[in-house]
């Protein structure tokens, strides 16, 4: 969580940092992406079981049971890990096209990193009255604008396809992330009930509920 601030207030000293750490698949997606969501994922549904959320279409507060937030933040956490999976295999793709010879630990070095500032703002959608749009907005602005400072330092592009590489990646992590806050955001605000999708019943007959 640390690493988060150092990427929104000093974000050329931590990239640099994370580009000649050079960290192993594992040792980023388990010191990093898993723990900051987890994080993520139980204040959230803290704040759902606890008090609910605003649902501005009906003006009212909707309660939430412990089954049903269960059920949102499994479908939540399963969506935004293949948002970064998918992310960071776009951007790989999309480096290719310039040809690059970048592989998917840069890639996904560059997304996991570049997405912290977007998860962690997501903490404030444990207020009742936050709307995930909002959130999202923030969040993303600040991933975009790391994004910039980190994208050279750790995929190392040819200079005159930087840029063109930078804003591909952004539009790519834009897509995915709004496409799973629209479909979550769409839940909160009341359109539409996870509790009988199909990948819900999926993991509650995995694990067992």
């Amino acid at each position: 969580m640390i690493k988060v601030f150092f990427l929104i207030f000093e974000p050329a000293v931590a990239w640099e940092k994370i580009a000649q750490a050079q960290r192993s698949f594992a040792f980023i997606l388990g010191t990093n992406l898993l723990p900051l969501l987890l994080l993520v994922t139980a204040v959230e549904g803290w704040g759902l079981e606890n008090y609910g959320k605003w649902q501005p279409t009906f003006q009212k507060f909707r309660a939430f049971t412990p089954r049903e937030v269960f059920s949102f933040e499994a479908v939540q956490f399963v969506l935004f890990l293949l948002a970064v999976f998918v992310s960071a295999l776009l951007i790989l793709r999309v480096s290719q096209t310039f040809h690059q010879r970048q592989n998917y630990l840069q890639a996904f070095t560059v997304t996991t990193y570049g997405i912290s500032p977007l998860l962690f703002v997501r903490l404030l959608d444990a207020a009742p009255t936050m709307n995930p749009v909002v959130t999202w907005l923030i969040g993303i602005t600040l991933s975009v604008w790391i994004l910039y400072q980190g994208l050279p330092r750790v995929l190392m592009p040819d200079p005159t396809h930087a840029f063109g590489l930078y804003l591909s990646s952004a539009l790519v992590i834009i897509l995915t992330t709004g496409l799973t806050r629209l479909v979550t955001a769409l839940y909160l605000l009341g359109y539409i009930d996870f509790n009988h999708s199909w990948l819900t019943r999926k993991i509650g007959h995995f694990l067992g509920q």
